[in-house]
C-alpha cells in the first residue's frame, strides 16, 4: 500500500478490491445478463477469505484478508478504471492548480450505513486520527504528506496537535488539502483504503467500531464471528455507480488454500481469490470456464531483515547474487506451473512506469556469478539463511524450491521459516522479529510505478518492514515527489527503480496471476486489477 505507508500485504496471490475497477474475468460467464430472470438480485454468495490482521479500520488495515471486507464497507474520494485513470467515486471533483493545494467537492447524497451524512468534516476527523500517532495506525505516514502531520505524528514525545494545519473543512461539501509539498500524483492515492471517511459513531468508541464497522460503501456490515466468518449486505441507500448486483457476502475463513478448493468443488464456497499450487495442475480441468487464469498487478519477493544483525550492514552484492541462484524460470514453470512470470524488476505489471528488464542479469539464473557476487560482498553471515511465510498461503512449495535453488548453486543453507497464518506472519514482520528474510507480496494501491518504490522501501514508508534505509534513494524518491508533472514524477521514479538494481532492497522474484474459479451458484465473476474478485459485479442464480 503507500505514500509512505503499507500497502495492501498480499496473503496467497491477491490483495484489496477497489469495488468500481473491472478488469476481464476468466472464462465464458455464460449467460450473464440478467434479462432472462436467472438470477436472485437480493441472493447471498461467499468468498475465501483468511482471518484479517485487526480490527476493521481503514487506517489500521494494509493486508488482503481484512482489506478486501474494508473495501466492501468503505468507498473513498476516487478510484480508477482499468487503464488506470482516475473516476470519481464519492468526491464530485479533485481540483488543484499547482499538484500542492487540492480542493474536494463531494458528491450529494452520500450517507453512512447508519443514516448519518458524509461531510467534509467526515473525512478531515478521519484523516486526522488516522494520522494521530496516539492512535497507533498502521496505514498513518499515509498522511505523512499533508502539511502539519509531524504535529500530530511526531517522530518522539506526544502530538503538540490533534489537527493537521494542511485539512480545512470549507462547508458540509467543500474541503481542501494543503501537502508540504507539490506531488503530482496525489490523487491516485485518494482512493487507497486509509482515506475512508468516518461516521461521527466511530469516535465515541473506535475499538468497538472496529469489531462491528459502519462505512459508507456498497456493503453493510451484518456479522464477525472470529476465524470463522465475516458477514456483509448491500446497502440499499448506496449512492455510487457500482451498486451490488447480489444481496450480500460471506467472508468464510480458511486457514489453507486447499481447503478453500475442495470446499469449491463441493459448492460449499461459491468465490475462491486463489488456487494452491498442489491444484494448479488440475483446476482448469476441474473447473472448465469456471477457472480464472489473468494477471494483475502485484509482485512476489523476497526481503532481507536489515534490521537483524544478519543483514545489518551487508553489501548489496551478496543479495545480487542471492538472486542470481534463485531459478525463477524452472520454479514458474513447474512449482508454479506457468501461472507466475519471472520477474525482471521491482514493479509490477500494468501500472504508471512499468520497465521491462530493468534488472538485467540480476535477476537471471547463474550459479557461476552468483557465488562470485557473493564471496565478492564477503558472503552471507553464518552460511545461512531462512524464508518466513504463511502456511495458509499456498507457499511452501516454491519457498522449499527457491531454497534448493540458493543451496544447490551457493552451498548456503536456505530453509523454510513457516508462519500458521497471515496474521501471524505480519505480527512477526511488524514487531521486527523476522530471523533472516521474509516472504512479500505487494499489490498496487493506486497505479504509478512510486507505489511500488516509495510505499515500500523509502526509509520512512509505512510499507518498509525490513528497515532497508539508503540517502541516495531518498534523494531520488524526493525529487519524483516534487517533479513538475504526472510524467516528470514516473521517470524520475524509473531512474529510482534502476539505482535499485544496484542496492538491492529486495530479490524480486514474480509476477502474480489471478489463478481462481468460481462455482455454479454464480456467475459475473470479475477479478479486478488488484487481483480481488469484483464483489458488486456477482450475480447469485436462483
Amino acid at each position: 500500500m503507500r505514500g509512505a505507508k503499507s500497502a495492501t500485504w498480499v496473503a496467497g496471490a491477491i490483495i484489496v478490491a477497489m469495488a468500481a475497477t473491472a478488469c476481464g474475468g476468466g472464462g465464458g460467464d455464460k449467460g450473464s445478463n440478467d434479462a432472462d430472470g436467472g438470477f436472485n438480485p437480493n441472493g447471498k454468495f461467499s468468498v475465501e477469505v483468511g482471518e484479517p490482521q485487526n480490527a476493521l479500520v481503514p487506517s489500521n488495515t494494509q493486508e488482503s484478508n481484512g482489506g478486501i471486507v474494508v473495501d466492501s464497507l468503505f468507498s473513498q474520494l476516487v478510484d480508477y478504471d482499468p487503464q488506470g485513470k482516475i473516476i470519481m467515486s464519492n468526491a464530485k471533483s479533485v481540483d488543484t492548480k499547482d499538484n500542492k493545494t487540492f480542493t474536494v467537492t463531494l458528491k450529494d447524497g452520500w450517507t453512512f450505513h447508519d443514516g448519518t451524512p458524509v461531510t467534509a468534516e467526515s473525512y478531515v476527523k478521519a484523516w486526522n486520527w488516522g494520522a494521530n500517532v496516539k492512535n497507533d495506525q498502521l496505514n498513518s505516514s499515509w498522511f505523512a504528506d499533508i502539511k502539519g502531520y509531524e504535529d500530530v505524528h511526531p517522530e518522539k514525545g506526544d502530538p503538540k496537535s490533534d489537527e493537521m494545519s494542511g485539512l480545512k473543512v470549507v462547508d458540509d461539501k467543500t474541503f481542501t488539502i494543503e501537502l508540504t509539498t507539490p506531488i503530482p500524483y496525489y490523487v491516485y492515492k485518494l482512493g487507497y483504503t486509509a482515506f475512508s471517511p468516518l461516521p461521527d459513531s466511530f469516535f465515541k468508541d473506535p475499538k468497538a467500531a472496529g469489531e462491528k464497522p459502519v462505512g459508507n460503501g456498497p456493503y453493510q456490515f451484518v456479522s464477525w464471528d472470529h476465524k470463522k466468518s465475516i458477514v456483509v449486505k448491500r446497502f440499499d441507500a448506496y449512492k455510487g455507480e457500482n451498486k451490488a448486483k447480489n444481496g450480500g457476502v460471506t467472508f468464510k475463513n480458511y486457514t489453507t488454500l486447499e481447503a478453500a478448493y475442495e470446499d469449491l468443488k463441493s459448492g460449499n464456497v461459491d468465490v475462491l481469490r486463489q488456487i494452491a499450487p498442489k491444484d494448479l495442475p488440475v483446476y482448469r480441468d476441474d473447473l472448465g470456464d469456471r477457472a480464472v487464469d489473468q494477471p494483475y498487478s502485484a509482485i512476489q519477493s523476497i526481503v532481507p531483515a536489515f534490521y537483524s544483525k544478519q543483514w545489518k550492514n551487508v553489501d548489496p552484492k551478496v543479495i545480487q547474487g542471492l538472486s542470481m541462484a534463485i531459478d525463477r524460470d524452472t520454479i514458474t514453470k513447474t512449482v508454479l506451473q506457468g501461472t507466475r512470470e519471472p520477474a525482471t524488476g521491482f514493479v509490477a505489471k500494468g501500472v504508471l512506469g512499468y520497465q521491462d528488464n530493468v534488472g538485467g542479469d540480476v535477476f537471471k539464473y547463474d550459479p557461476a556469478k552468483a557465488k562470485e557476487l557473493i564471496k565478492e560482498g564477503g558472503g552471507v553471515p553464518g552460511n545461512s539463511i531462512s524464508i518466513q511465510y504463511n502456511a495458509d498461503g499456498g507457499h511452501k512449495d516454491w519457498v522449499e524450491a527457491v531454497c534448493n535453488s540458493i543451496t544447490n548453486a551457493t552451498g548456503i543453507k536456505c530453509v523454510g521459516d513457516s508462519k500458521a497464518d497471515f496474521q501471524s506472519d505480519l505480527d512477526a514482520r511488524t514487531a521486527h522479529e523476522v530471523k533472516s528474510i521474509y516472504r512479500s507480496g505487494w499489490v498496487l494501491d493506486y497505479p504509478v510505478n512510486a507505489n511500488f518504490i516509495r510505499d515500500l522501501y523509502g526509509t520512512t514508508s509505512g510499507g518498509n518492514q525490513s528497515g532497508f534505509s539508503n540517502k541516495a534513494l531518498d534523494k531520488l524518491i524526493e525529487e519524483a515527489d516534487t517533479a513538475p508533472t504526472l510524467d516528470d514524477s514516473v521517470a524520475k521514479y524509473q531512474e529510482a527503480e534502476k539505482k535499485m538494481v544496484e542496492l538491492m532492497p529486495a530479490i524480486p522474484l514474480w509476477y502474480y496471476k489471478v489463478n481462481a474459479g468460481y462455482s455454479e451458484n454464480v456467475t459475473g465473476v470479475k477479478y479486478a486489477q488488484n487481483g480481488d474478485p469484483i464483489l458488486t459485479g456477482v450475480q447469485v442464480k436462483k
